[in-house]
């Protein structure tokens, strides 16, 4: 088969023949149909990522058909559409008894500690732990856009930040799970306050429903700016970047008693938290992995989500050529995006 694969952190992809994929006794192999592009893959091209090897395959936003089935699997079958959570679950440790897949002591991670889906094809462990069916009529694509960045953000507001109605929240960082966080609070009844450096993805945040937009970049002081837009603070606050200024930045604007959630990496975290805010205002710190066994419910929020899909002409020539663009783009991207999709 094909895949993109990392030969060197930090250098473009090559696109070149490996092995096809081998279904282990409780797994599958699906082909996939279409792909998302995330900035953990971004971190992994760049070789941020631990205990990565290369030669390495990246990607672990998917949808597909399953091609094979293992002797062991009970539930699936060959042709049956497909999606999977990022963090592939073994289901019978502790953590999975007690209904917390994400933080499960003996993860399968495609894409990071596995060859991932960049490929026509990709090996998933544990099928019937984690498999999940596409309900009929939505799209690969569709699917391949909820996987990852939704529930990501759906896990931070809903389970870990629990934001209510009438509160007001702020998002750092509009990129795939900013935007998926602006579009969760704003169904959630939430006053949404989107910050970030590029005025494009602002305009695309207000189109999704956030109620002010802060240029970063154009205000002396982004907690100041969000205190006077929210009246006092936000309630709940996310940095979905990862770098010490948009962590402090959200921790800072948070009026008494608010939370903050973390879900952006950070790979240089000196200084990153000012605790003496966190005693004085008796903050709440939250750290959010996403959520492994919610993604049935997520789909319900499948017609709020946009998606976009490559044509069969970009399609064909991302599968034949190198292209030091195709990570890049995890760090540049504008809204979600479906990279790689063979339906359009």
């Amino acid at each position: 088969m094909k895949a993109a694969v990392i030969k060197e952190f930090g250098q473009p992809l090559v696109i070149e023949e490996v092995a096809d994929p081998i279904a282990s006794d409780n797994g599958v192999v699906v082909k996939v149909e279409a792909n998302g592009i995330c900035r953990s893959d971004w971190h992994t091209w760049m070789g941020h990522t631990p205990n990565v090897t290369l030669p390495h395959v990246p990607g672990h936003e998917l949808a597909g058909t399953v091609k094979s089935v293992g002797r062991d699997v009970k539930n699936w079958k060959i042709g049956d559409r497909v999606t999977v959570p990022f963090v592939v679950a073994c289901g019978s440790c502790h953590q999975c008894h007690s209904g917390e897949h994400q933080v499960c002591n003996n993860q399968f991670l495609p894409g990071f500690n596995a060859w991932g889906s960049f490929a026509e094809e990709v090996a998933i462990n544990y099928a019937d732990v984690n498999l999940v069916a596409l309900p009929e009529g939505m799209s690969y694509a569709a699917a391949a856009s909820l996987g990852c960045r939704f529930t990501t953000a759906f896990r931070a507001l809903v389970q870990q930040g629990k934001i209510a109605p009438g509160e007001w929240l702020a998002v750092h960082g509009c990129g795939g799970v900013g935007l998926s966080a602006i579009m969760i609070g704003v169904a959630a009844g939430a006053n949404v306050i989107a910050v970030d450096i590029d005025d494009e993805k602002l305009a695309f945040a207000k189109q999704l429903g956030a109620v002010a937009l802060i240029n970063a970049n154009q205000v002396k002081s982004v907690p100041g700016a969000i205190m006077g837009q929210s009246g006092g603070g936000a309630h709940v606050s996310l940095d979905a970047l990862g770098s010490p200024i948009t962590c402090r930045n959200s921790i800072r604007c948070l009026r008494t008693h608010g939370r903050h959630v973390q879900v952006g990496l950070m790979m240089d975290s000196t200084d990153a938290v000012p605790m003496d805010r966190v005693i004085s205002k008796e903050l709440t710190l939250l750290g959010s992995q996403g959520k492994s066994n919610i993604l049935d419910h997520v789909f319900l929020w499948e017609p709020a989500v946009p998606a976009t899909a490559l044509s069969s002409n970009q399609r064909q020539q991302l599968l034949n050529k190198k292209s030091d663009q195709f990570l890049n783009a995890a760090d540049a991207s504008k809204k979600i995006t479906v990279l790689y999709s063979k339906n359009d």
